[in-house]
C-alpha cells in the first residue's frame, strides 16, 4: 500500500513538473512569436501575417490529428460556433500585429492582460457566473493599470495605442465561446477547426485588401527575409500552442495561470534585446498593476470558483 501510494505520489509530482515546465516554455516562446511578427510587419501587412499564422498552425495540427484519428469526432453541426471563433480570433490577430508595427511589443503585451478582467466581466454577464465585488474592484485597478501605459503610448502612436484592448476583448469572447463548447469538444479538433477557418477568413480579408487597397490587408510577395520572419511566427505559435495543450492536460488551469503573466517579463527581455525597448517607470507601474490585479483575480477564482473564469486550457492561440 505505501509503495502504491508512493509512486502515486511521484507520478503526481512528475505530472507537476511536466506541466510547470511546458507552461513556462510556452510563455517564453510566445513574446518570440511577437518579435518575429513585429519584424514581419516591417515589410508585410498585419492580415498577411496573421493568415501565416493560421497556416502554419493548421499544418503543425495535421499529423496530431491524423495520429489521434479524431476526424470522425469533428462537430460540423457546430462549424458556425467555430467559424464565429475564428472570426473574433482574426480581429484579434490582426489588431494585435497592427499594434506590433508601431508600439513596443511588452507595452502591447502588458495591455493585452487585461483580458482575464474583461473575460471576468462577460463571464458574469453571459454565462451568470457570480462574481464578487472583490474582483469586480480588481478588474477596475487593472483597467487603471492599463490606462497608465495607454496614456503615453497614445500620445506617441495615437488610436493604435487601444487595439490592444480590441485584441483582448476578442480573446475574451473566444475564451468564454471556448468554454462553452469545449466540454463535448476534442481540444486537438477545436483547435484545427479554428485555424482552418482562421486561414479562410485571413484569404477573404486578403482578397478584400488587394481589391481595396486596405493596407493593413493588401498582400504583397515577401522577400526571403521576411518569408523566414513569417516561418518564425508559425513555427513558435505552433510551439507555443502545442506546449499549453500539454501543460494544461497534466495540471489544472488553476495552478498554470499565474504563470502566464511572465510572458510580460519575457517580452520586455526580447523587446530590450532586440529593439533595445525598455518602458519606463510610469509603464512599469502600470505592468504591476495589472500583473498584481490579474494574479488577485486567479486566486479569487481558485478559491471560491469551481472552474475559473479566466481558463484557457482548451486555448491554443495567443497574441
Amino acid at each position: 500500500m505505501s509503495t502504491s501510494s508512493g509512486s502515486s505520489a511521484r507520478l503526481l509530482q512528475s505530472e507537476l513538473t511536466f506541466g510547470l515546465v511546458t507552461m513556462f516554455l510556452s510563455v517564453v516562446l510566445s513574446p518570440v512569436m511577437d518579435i518575429f511578427s513585429k519584424l514581419a510587419a516591417t515589410t508585410i501587412p498585419p492580415g498577411e501575417v496573421t493568415a501565416a499564422r493560421f497556416i502554419f498552425q493548421a499544418l503543425f495540427a495535421l499529423p496530431m490529428m491524423a495520429m489521434r484519428g479524431k476526424w470522425g469526432v469533428w462537430s460540423w453541426r457546430r462549424s458556425g460556433v467555430h467559424a464565429i471563433r475564428a472570426a473574433v480570433l482574426t480581429l484579434s490577430m490582426v489588431s494585435f500585429v497592427t499594434t506590433l508595427q508601431v508600439m513596443e511589443v511588452a507595452d502591447a503585451i502588458a495591455i493585452f492582460f487585461v483580458e482575464p478582467m474583461m473575460l471576468t466581466i462577460l463571464s458574469s454577464v453571459f454565462l451568470k457566473e457570480t462574481i464578487g465585488w472583490r474582483r469586480y474592484a480588481a478588474c477596475a485597478v487593472g483597467f487603471f493599470g492599463a490606462m497608465l501605459i495607454i496614456q503615453p503610448s497614445f500620445q506617441e502612436v495615437g488610436f493604435f495605442a487601444l487595439l490592444p484592448v480590441v485584441t483582448a476583448f476578442c480573446v475574451a469572447v473566444y475564451v468564454m465561446i471556448t468554454r462553452v463548447v469545449s466540454h463535448s469538444e476534442d481540444a486537438w479538433s477545436m483547435q484545427f477547426q479554428t485555424a482552418l477557418w482562421g486561414t479562410g477568413i485571413s484569404m477573404v480579408l486578403l482578397a478584400i485588401g488587394r481589391t481595396t487597397g486596405t493596407t493593413i490587408l493588401d498582400p504583397v510577395i515577401p522577400d526571403l527575409v521576411a518569408t523566414l520572419y513569417l516561418l518564425g511566427v508559425g513555427i513558435t505559435a505552433a510551439a507555443a500552442g502545442i506546449l499549453t495543450v500539454y501543460a494544461y492536460r497534466a495540471v489544472p488551469a488553476s495552478t498554470l495561470a499565474p504563470l502566464q503573466y511572465f510572458e510580460i517579463v519575457s517580452a520586455t527581455i526580447f523587446g530590450w534585446l532586440v529593439f533595445d525597448n525598455f518602458p519606463d517607470a510610469t509603464k512599469w507601474l502600470g505592468i504591476l498593476i495589472i500583473t498584481g490585479s490579474g494574479l488577485y483575480i486567479l486566486w479569487r477564482e481558485r478559491r471560491f470558483a469551481s472552474k475559473p473564469v479566466s481558463d484557457t486550457s482548451e486555448t491554443a492561440f495567443t497574441p
